[in-house]
């Protein structure tokens, strides 16, 4: 309870301020929330006053609670969850736009409008939860030495009550926490690889999709491109022919990678859990994590995928973990061969399996070198540059070594491709001849009317890189004449492609209508699960292949309230900046290098030619890391 003068007079300005606060939240409600334009749905509806209520009292409790804090931070935490508020604000309204009518009206007052109302609100909600969190966190410090002598009486009293239940858990927690690290290790990989086995069988011979049979044909016809990362084509395609000449089955090599995927992955989450452990975070946030790593669909939908994008995540995991101990304490690092292994391996695999993360880690770079590497600059440097060496050798030395073609400029400028294709189709004559006959010598006319909003591949596999390089400026300069034309276009052609990576309530349908080998695109196209040829699938466990398919190509669990947000790339997105806030608020620093990465790598995404799942999967990985900032475990 607070205090009278809380409540009284002094409290006054807060409950008024709050209550128009919480109206004019109300009023703009539907215009955050895909009510498909809808606005009776609050403003003629008796919910509206059961949200009026609710908005009025936490904005109420934020406006109290932020009162009491002020001066203590100087400032910086407010300004951080105004940063956060503001973005949070227009991605929500920019995103009911785009998934409702595939643009942003930005010359719309109440877009705005709705803009500064919700910034407003959730900085207040922003700040206090991170006052909120910290307040926790102080709580659960001064009630560590009280659980300690707890704990130690419940054990005398449990040894003289005999055996018991009680007794019998903790003496397994005793011969669990008696085992060495290796073995303990061991034994949760197991436990990970066990809970994936029946998925296993249920999907055999594994997730054979996502330009597998591009990768693999690659290898068959030793015909090689960069398109692919090399190391994944030849670990894929590899695995699967080696198997094949000794068994004449392609199903029995497509299962023999996906079993040493999952190996792999097994013993990644298992170092996790033991990093956890040695870094202090308590045993029922591991205990949740193990189940979340063994269980969660997502987890196991991409442990079993053969795209590169559960390796690669994988590694970035293993990254993370050694950019946390960098970060915490640089002079010990650098100290421990295998602290400077785990940097070089995670950043090194990562590089190597997807392009984007080369271009995220040397962003980092700097930032790690001259921000973390305080006293150790001379050796971050050196490791920096035996990593990146590495890279450059191994992708230099594939390519030579295979007489790699090269995969083109399409990949790196598919924004302005998109943007490009949009304009034509949907302002196509504002254009002038010259200007249409400048685009046909690298998009020709008939690839520009199978533009389509949310992903670029219809377009840019028509893409003329010759003609490009040949003469770069001239068609750089033919966006940039067309661009300041056409600002709002490119904005909206640019925001469909990567707005699922941003707006939490996305529809994931970006291959709506596409028919692939087994079955046509519908609702979602969460995830790929198929088996591309020459693959077939051969179900074991029918009921359970079901409910993968389900949950992969049906919005089945976006319809189901909160669990649907553990679906969301663009929800999982902003717990993260959440987190990375509540970090920065705490004054953790050494905490914002993980999240600089992650921050990097999704830039590097939004300029894709769309959004998927696959892309961001770090997001569900390091998710359980994300939760240990969020309840002070680390």
């Amino acid at each position: 309870m607070g205090s009278k003068r809380e409540h009284g007079q002094d409290g006054f300005p807060a409950l008024v301020l709050s209550g128009v606060l919480a109206f004019a939240a109300v009023l703009t409600l539907p215009q955050i929330l895909n009510l498909h334009g809808n606005t009776l749905a609050v403003g003629n509806s008796w919910f509206g006053v059961p949200v009026y209520g609710m908005f009025w009292f936490l904005c109420c409790r934020a406006m109290t609670g932020i009162r009491q804090e002020c001066g203590k931070d100087g400032g910086h935490g407010m300004t951080a969850a105004g940063i956060m508020a503001c973005l949070f604000s227009v991605c929500l309204a920019f995103g009911v736009q785009l998934e409702c009518r595939e643009s942003v009206d930005f010359l719309s007052g109440v877009l705005w409008f709705t803009v500064l109302v919700w910034t407003l609100v959730f900085m207040l909600w922003i700040y206090y939860g991170w006052i909120f969190l910290g307040r926790r966190g102080e709580a659960d410090a001064g009630r560590t030495g009280r659980k300690a002598e707890a704990r130690k009486r419940e054990k005398a009293e449990e040894a003289k009550a005999g055996a018991g239940r009680m007794v019998c858990l903790r003496m397994l927690e005793g011969k669990w926490d008696g085992l060495s690290g290796k073995k303990r290790a061991a034994a949760t990989a197991c436990f990970f690889f066990l809970c994936w086995f029946p998925v296993f069988l249920a999907v055999y011979p594994g997730f054979f999709v996502y330009d597998a049979q591009e990768e693999l044909v690659q290898v068959q016809t030793r015909q090689f491109t960069t398109h692919h990362p090399l190391p994944h084509v030849l670990l894929l395609g590899g695995t699967i022919q080696a198997v094949h000449k000794l068994t004449g089955s392609y199903n029995a090599g497509i299962a023999a990678y996906t079993l040493l995927q999952m190996a792999g992955m097994a013993a990644v989450f298992a170092y996790v859990l033991s990093y956890m452990k040695k870094s202090g975070v308590r045993r029922w946030l591991r205990i949740v994590t193990a189940l979340y790593f063994g269980f969660f669909p997502v987890n196991v939908m991409f442990v079993l995928c053969s795209a590169k994008d559960g390796i690669f995540s994988a590694a970035l995991l293993l990254l993370l973990t050694a950019l946390a101990d960098l970060a915490k304490d640089a002079e010990a690092f650098f100290k421990n061969r295998g602290n400077l292994l785990r940097l070089a391996a995670g950043a090194l695999v990562m590089m190597c399996f997807r392009h984007n993360g080369m271009y995220a880690f040397l962003a980092l770079a700097p930032v790690l070198l001259f921000g973390y590497a305080k006293g150790c600059r001379r050796k971050a440097a050196l490791l920096l540059g035996a990593v990146f060496a590495a890279y450059a050798l191994v992708s230099a030395g594939l390519s030579a070594a295979l007489d790699a073609r090269g995969a083109g400029r399409q990949e790196m400028l598919t924004v302005p491709i998109q943007q490009l294709a949009r304009v034509w189709k949907y302002e196509g004559d504002s254009l002038t001849e010259e200007q249409k006959k400048t685009l046909y010598g690298i998009l020709p006319e008939e690839a520009l009317p199978y533009y389509t909003a949310k992903v670029s591949d219809g377009v840019k596999i028509w893409f003329d890189n010759e003609a490009f390089e040949a003469e770069p400026l001239k068609y750089i300069r033919l966006w940039a004449e067309i661009g300041l034309r056409h600002p709002f276009t490119y904005l909206n052609a640019w925001f469909m492609t990567s707005y699922g990576f941003w707006y939490p309530d996305t529809v994931v349908d970006v291959y709506r209508g596409n028919s692939v080998f087994t079955f046509t695109y519908g609702d979602s196209s969460f995830f790929g699960y198929e088996v591309e040829q020459p693959g077939e699938r051969h179900s074991l466990l029918p009921w359970l292949d079901w409910w993968y398919r389900n949950m992969s190509l049906e919005i089945a669990q976006q319809k189901i309230p909160v669990v649907s947000m553990l679906f969301s790339m663009g929800f999982l997105f902003w717990v993260f900046v959440f987190a990375g806030g509540y970090a920065y608020y705490r004054k953790k620093y050494g905490l914002l290098l993980p999240f600089a990465m992650l921050g990097l790598l999704w830039l590097t995404v939004i300029l894709g030619p769309t959004y998927l799942p696959r892309y961001v999967l770090v997001l569900w990985f390091a998710l359980p890391w994300a939760a240990a900032v969020l309840v002070n475990e680390v």
